[in-house]
């Protein structure tokens, strides 16, 4: 009977929190984002309740029970715990999120987590596709010789928008055919906080993708809907199916990520506006956009000391 006592507080104790409410606000968000934030959140909750000794937020049960000093014990303690930065910074992310959510629907009655701050991540610089990697994933010299004729017109089109418009994957998963003008070459992108942008394409992308549209019928089945590109079940492409391509093509372990880096930091080393390049990303904050800044000074450092006879 106790253990059964113990559960049903359990429940009624996280549906206090209204999580799952919460969670189904997060339309905009990937999918991996949100995995991320209900369990960032998950985890608060059951820390809140946490009757351990030194937990000085036991018996916290609803987010109105919620302040400041809380969330900040509560990184505090993430700290202790040995979280890497960018991990703590990512947690602070998803409590500022939900608290803004609960103060706009009426969960709390002011946000505790205005003006919370989280330790920066750890500053690692963003990973630059070499030549030959690039062209392994563009311009692969070999492939399966089962690879369907429509699968390598998909992925190329993936793969140059990824490089050629720096593309999150989520973005190019979640591109709608009506979101292609291939006249102007551009695409509609929604980005990050349901953020929709005009991105150009290159002129290899927009061959690439008028090369792929023309097949796309030979697997457009009854769930395929507006998507632009699909799967070999006639279904949307997910991030799954381009890091699999990526697998197949690269000569090293290579993340999607790193085509939008090495788009970024190339149009940088060739003279772009800062402002420009933040506009193309699709940064809120232009800091975000100066770390590629930093690559471009490194890749010149190299070549400086790797080909200067004096250097």
């Amino acid at each position: 009977m106790a253990k059964a006592a113990r559960t049903t507080k359990s429940v009624t104790h996280r549906d206090a929190w209204q999580l799952d409410d919460f969670v189904m606000s997060l339309t905009r968000a990937s999918a991996n984002t949100v995995i991320a934030y209900r369990t960032d959140l998950r985890d608060f909750v059951e820390w809140c309740g946490d009757t351990v000794a030194g937990n000085t937020a036991a018996g916290i049960d609803s987010p109105a029970g919620v302040d400041r000093i809380v969330l900040r014990r509560y990184l505090a303690h993430l700290r202790a715990e040995g979280f890497a930065k960018r991990s703590i910074a990512r947690k602070a992310s998803a409590l500022r999120r939900y608290f803004a959510w609960a103060r706009r629907h009426g969960v709390v009655t002011a946000d505790p987590s205005l003006g919370l701050r989280a330790p920066s991540g750890e500053g690692r610089l963003p990973r630059v596709l070499d030549g030959r990697e690039l062209r392994d994933l563009l311009e692969p010299e070999a492939l399966p010789d089962d690879t369907p004729h429509w699968r390598r017109l998909r992925d190329d089109a993936v793969l140059e928008l990824l490089y050629g418009s720096g593309l999150r994957v989520s973005e190019v998963c979640g591109l709608d055919l009506d979101g292609c003008d291939q006249r102007r070459s551009v695409v509609m992108v929604w980005g990050k906080g349901g953020k929709e942008r005009r991105v150009p394409m290159s002129q290899a992308a927009a061959d690439a993708v008028k090369a792929w549209i023309r097949v796309r019928k030979e697997v457009v089945g009854d769930r395929s809907g507006a998507a632009l590109f699909l799967n070999s079940r006639g279904t949307r492409l997910g991030p799954r199916d381009v890091r699999r391509v990526i697998d197949e093509r690269s000569s090293s372990p290579t993340h999607p990520h790193a085509l939008r880096h090495t788009f970024a930091t190339h149009l940088l080393d060739g003279g772009a506006d800062l402002r420009i390049v933040q506009e193309l990303l699709g940064h809120s904050d232009v800091s975000t956009t100066q770390r590629y800044t930093h690559v471009s000074k490194e890749r010149l450092r190299s070549v400086y000391t790797s080909t200067h006879p004096r250097a």
